[in-house]
């Protein structure tokens, strides 16, 4: 039996996340993925497209702390355990955890297409120690977890340029034409139990459960 909990005000949403075409969200964690495209046209409105933005996006699960725990018979019941941290993700744009408010339309295009809330300011899933208290009432061999779904791709921002009253043409606006992002969604905590009745794929419970090795 498990118990699970998300601190934070964002929902659990533990769908499996899988690749929808350009753009759309795919789930893994190497760079595979088709760089964003320009917009269609090369012309534009300037009074009504003055900006255009677009994102790729890979959804992975990440395990942040973790305690394997052993519950054996007489041992059930309420405990208070503090969690070891074995990874991070931390927000970054051009790979640099230093970014402005500027890019807030980035995060707000990947939200758009991954379906969930992501962290738009500087921030980390680090922390101090992670100390909860849970309550066993079954023997098993348990992970106890903290995780997050890392969110990493890349952007583009082209800004249209005027021509005339209503007219323009594109610009690409970033250095080098593509930048790169990281985020990842509020982070969860819970348990799973070790057996062979596997979490679903995809998800920060199937990470954590996967820690604990084959049935």
């Amino acid at each position: 039996m498990s118990i699970s909990a998300r601190r934070g005000a964002v929902p659990a949403v533990l769908a499996v996340v899988v690749a929808t075409g350009f753009g759309g969200p795919t789930v893994g964690t190497a760079h595979a993925d088709t760089p964003p495209r320009p917009p269609a046209t090369s012309s534009c409105n300037p009074t009504v497209d003055s900006v255009y933005y677009d994102v790729t996006t890979r959804v992975t699960p990440v395990i942040t702390d973790f305690l394997p725990v052993y519950i054996a018979e007489g041992t059930t019941g309420q405990r208070t355990e503090t969690l070891t941290q074995v990874d991070s993700v931390a927000t970054t744009v051009n790979n640099s955890e230093e970014f402005s408010a500027s890019v807030g339309p980035v995060f707000a295009k990947v939200e758009f297409k991954v379906g969930f809330s992501v962290s738009n300011t500087k921030s980390s899933t680090r922390t101090n120690a992670i100390t909860n208290t849970w309550n066993f009432n079954k023997t098993g061999y348990y992970g106890l977890y903290r995780g997050t779904r890392r969110v990493d791709g890349r952007f583009v921002k082209y800004i249209c340029a005027q021509t005339g009253p209503t007219t323009g043409i594109w610009i690409n606006a970033i250095r080098g034409g593509i930048g790169t992002y990281t985020t990842f969604e509020t982070p969860e905590i819970g348990t799973v139990v070790k057996n062979c009745i596997p979490e679903p794929v995809n998800t920060v419970r199937r990470a954590a459960q996967d820690r604990l090795g084959p049935c």
